[in-house]
């Protein structure tokens, strides 16, 4: 069964508040609406929902759109401030008044906080809804909400919901100084970016019994609403700072590539049977909104370092070079010099293999990030003694002129270790130490290969020098 009104074309929507960073939820929620939209040929347009000024900031604003943009996630037409359409809003407020389905409230806070508490069970109910003899005073305009009934959502994602209209006010919908609420302004941007599908947390579920009843007052069809549940930590809990990284920002300066971070959040409470690792073309073919969970979804970290392990190692060199470019400038660390990036890429198929994140390849790569002379730590100073210096001097003099080739590195190595009575790895440890300065290192022979035969004969004599 498709998801889609027949005959309208898809347009989603993320609509964030730029009162802070952009959250991991808030995140996935832009992929789904992102992938729904990509999926179907359709449009996904950007809202900054900056009405509350005194918490909305240009930074938080900036913050978000650096994320989706890090994310990959690009929006069709510009963004929209809701602060702009102020007016607009105001105007349908108008209408609604014009039309019956809503009118003047002349009740004070003060009133109507004497009512609650008289009537501590009950939503507001203003004296003036059926009022006709109208003072010329200040006033707010309230949604003239039906009574009876109940008012009923078929929810893509958690199916019928319903609510007694008993326990529903008649909301304000604009302030006694002019300004519009947010309730009315989601619905009236909705409506006017042509948005089809709403997919977002299910914590606005209570919203929607509200927003969907100025929809029906202004004959306006609904979009098709999908609530998906919120992300909670490992302990099943709402997430929080306690749980870690929370802010997409967070995950980036980890070093978990883009791609890596799309397939994990898809994955992250929706399903395509089994699969665990795909690619966005993947993802957009596969992305329905019958494959999301009702369940909250749980934030893994072993999971998500395995699924960027896989992105890492399946990478074109060329994209993950970007990608680690990217990483350095995110993180303010200096860019690879020519020398470094050359050495780099013709280490990456060893790298790639092991790292699952982009501070794991760097670390692996520091053989090549470093200039000479090497400064062995000092676990792998113990393995540069007089002998092993003595073997490295001999390794020197048989590589001279063998064709700088992993295979030939390594059987002239397997001679050298023969000749002085010992196994490959006795000689392995003072080769990483004289290459790498560390115990822990790609394999000796991809170094080398890495770093060509002149670095790396260099690297030797200066060990070899010292054995005096």
């Amino acid at each position: 069964m498709s998801d889609t009104p027949a005959d309208r074309p898809v347009v989603t929507r993320f609509a964030p508040s730029p009162t802070g960073y952009l959250h991991i939820g808030g995140a996935r929620t832009a992929l789904f609406n992102w992938l729904y939209a990509r999926g179907r040929g359709g449009k996904f347009l950007l809202r900054i929902e900056d009405t509350d000024r005194a918490r909305s900031t240009p930074e938080a604003t900036e913050a978000i759109l650096k994320g989706l943009a890090w994310l990959g996630l690009d929006w069709d037409g510009e963004p929209v401030s809701q602060f702009q359409r102020k007016d607009r809003h105001a105007e349908v407020a108008l209408q609604m008044l014009a039309a019956g389905t809503a009118y003047k409230c002349f009740s004070t806070p003060e009133e109507i906080a004497q009512w609650r508490e008289a009537n501590p069970r009950q939503s507001f109910q203003s004296p003036w809804r059926d009022a006709t003899d109208l003072p010329d005073a200040p006033h707010a305009i309230r949604l003239r909400a039906p009574r009876d009934g109940e008012t009923v959502i078929e929810d893509a994602v958690q199916g019928t919901v319903r609510v007694g209209n008993d326990q529903l006010d008649d909301m304000i919908i604009l302030r006694s100084d002019g300004t519009p609420t947010y309730m009315l302004a989601v619905v009236v941007d909705d409506h006017d970016m042509g948005v089809t599908h709403v997919i977002r947390g299910d914590d606005h579920l209570t919203n929607t019994f509200r927003q969907v009843q100025i929809f029906d007052a202004m004959g306006w069809p609904r979009p098709v609403f999908a609530h998906i549940p919120l992300i909670h930590g490992e302990d099943g809990k709402k997430l929080s700072k306690r749980h870690g990284a929370v802010g997409l920002h967070e995950f980036a300066a980890l070093g978990y590539p883009p791609a890596a971070m799309r397939n994990y959040l898809a994955r992250l409470g929706w399903s395509h049977g089994d699969d665990e690792l795909f690619d966005d073309a993947q993802a957009r073919e596969w992305f329905d909104l019958s494959g999301i969970n009702r369940a909250p979804a749980r934030l893994d970290f072993k999971k998500l370092e395995h699924v960027s392990g896989h992105h890492i190692g399946t990478m074109a060199d060329d994209d993950l070079l970007l990608v680690l470019d990217q990483f350095l400038a995110d993180t303010d660390a200096a860019p690879l010099t020519p020398q470094q990036r050359n050495r780099i890429t013709a280490a990456l198929p060893a790298l790639k293999e092991k790292a699952r994140t982009l501070p794991q390849l760097l670390d692996q790569a520091r053989f090549a990030l470093i200039d000479r002379p090497v400064e062995p730590d000092e676990k792998a100073s113990k393995s540069l003694d007089s002998v092993s210096r003595g073997m490295l001097s001999a390794l020197t003099a048989a590589v001279q002129h063998v064709s700088w080739t992993r295979d030939e590195l390594e059987q002239a190595a397997k001679q050298v270790a023969e000749e002085n009575g010992v196994g490959l790895g006795k000689l392995a440890a003072p080769l990483r130490a004289a290459l790498a300065g560390r115990t822990t290192t790609p394999s000796v022979f991809d170094m080398m290969t890495a770093l060509g035969r002149e670095e790396s004969l260099a690297r030797l004599q200066d060990q070899t020098d010292l054995a005096g």
